[in-house]
């Protein structure tokens, strides 16, 4: 099946940190409203007139969304971003966004370091992936597909070198939503998560 080229375009920033488990992403909550009301998310959002630049393709044009949002939403400035991954909606998603998410260093990154916009995040934390998956197989974080399948690509990799160096291809996730008696499940090429109880858990597809 062929993909829309018309939707419109998203870019996300999957901001990394040293720690002494390796290192942390940066996750912050949205306000139960808007889009992923209550989730738990990667700073981003949608493409805007101005980050687009004649002659460049989508993938530019989400890079500078990404981040410009990082720092509209928590103050961070980040440069040379690495692609990771793009997104495709499924066709049942009542809001489709084909978005794309980028891998950044943020070394300097400190808590006392974060502007939080009060309008866009409710709440922020830096996080390893692993911890970050804990919490919402615990129930306590809403995760949205996409971001927890990349939570659980990262738990790979041990430093934050080592994960930016795995980036500079975009691996694309067409979603599917198949429904069965186990309940709800997202299939991509090669892959299944299954999300009808917690935890949640990756299969073959």
């Amino acid at each position: 099946m062929s993909e829309p080229d018309d939707l419109p375009v998203a870019g996300t920033a999957v901001l990394l940190r040293a720690a002494e488990r390796g290192f942390e992403v940066l996750m912050m909550r949205r306000p139960d409203r808007g889009s992923f009301p209550g989730a738990w998310v990667f700073p981003g959002g949608k493409v805007e007139q101005h980050d687009r630049r004649d002659g460049d393709d989508e993938q530019d044009h989400a890079r500078r969304a990404a981040v410009r949002e990082t720092f509209e939403e928590v103050g961070l400035v980040i440069t040379d971003p690495v692609v990771v991954s793009r997104w495709q909606p499924p066709v049942e998603a009542p809001v489709r966004i084909r978005t794309w998410f980028f891998l950044a260093d943020a070394p300097d990154a400190q808590d006392s370091a974060l502007r939080i916009s009060a309008d866009e995040v409710v709440d922020a934390a830096w996080v390893t992936p692993a911890d970050a998956l804990r919490k919402h197989s615990a129930g306590e974080w809403m995760l949205f597909p996409p971001t927890w399948v990349t939570l659980h690509q990262l738990t790979r990799f041990e430093s934050t070198e080592e994960a930016l160096s795995a980036g500079g291809v975009a691996r694309h996730f067409s979603t599917r939503v198949v429904e069965s008696d186990l309940g709800t499940a997202f299939e991509w090429e090669g892959l299944r998560l299954e999300t009808g109880s917690l935890p949640w858990r990756i299969v073959p597809s």
